[in-house]
């Protein structure tokens, strides 16, 4: 496994928000798209934790789950590549500004 610090976690965010989508929409098996999501998510908070600490892990992980909880009403009124899209990109910019741009 790369070392946390050499680890960039935007891609990781977006990996984990629209693979876990993907997975889930291709294969007709929501918990696998969540093993996907859960899997980059921890990745990335792992990176989070070491270079920044809680707070900020904290912070980025409950923006990663709030995404994915906004996706879903946002899916209705967008429909659902948008949102997924869209929570992704603000979601994967918070990671770079936060953690990786630093």
């Amino acid at each position: 496994m790369k070392d946390a610090r050499e680890v960039s976690t935007a891609p990781l965010v977006a990996l984990g928000l629209l693979g876990g989508y993907l997975t889930a929409r291709e294969t007709g098996i929501r918990p696998l798209g969540g093993v996907v999501l859960a899997a980059a998510g921890a990745y990335a908070a792992r990176t989070w934790y070491v270079k920044k600490g809680w707070p900020t892990t904290s912070a980025l992980s409950l923006g990663y789950l709030g995404g994915f909880g906004l996706s879903h009403p946002l899916a209705k009124k967008i429909g659902a590549w948008p949102s997924v899209l869209g929570v992704s990109a603000a979601t994967a910019a918070a990671a770079h500004f936060a953690v990786d741009k630093g």
